[in-house]
């Protein structure tokens, strides 16, 4: 199995309704890309400071289920216009589980 972990640290700029859209955007994925397994989405809890603002765990069969999200053409559309463009940092990690 691999686990897929993104977190996101959003701008100053980025409005609560940006934020939402994003939660929102992201969340028709598991409908739209048969190969998520799992797949959890939202902001930080804000109990510790300096945290990101926002985490992506997604689970896979295999690398190449991963793969085929990534490319994914409905995913890379949700990055581009919605998280790029209130994105200040991200991070991110590949799990062999």
């Amino acid at each position: 199995m691999i686990r897929h972990i993104v977190l996101f640290t959003w701008t100053e700029t980025a409005t609560d309704e940006q934020k939402e859209t994003v939660t929102a955007e992201l969340g028709k994925l598991p409908g739209i890309i048969p190969q998520l397994r799992s797949y959890t989405v939202g902001p930080d809890a804000g109990i510790n400071q300096g945290n990101h603002d926002y985490a992506v765990v997604a689970d896979f069969d295999d690398v190449d289920d991963y793969l085929v999200y990534r490319d994914h053409p409905h995913h890379q559309a949700v990055i581009a216009e919605h998280i790029r463009p209130i994105l200040a940092s991200r991070a991110a990690v590949q799990l062999s589980l």
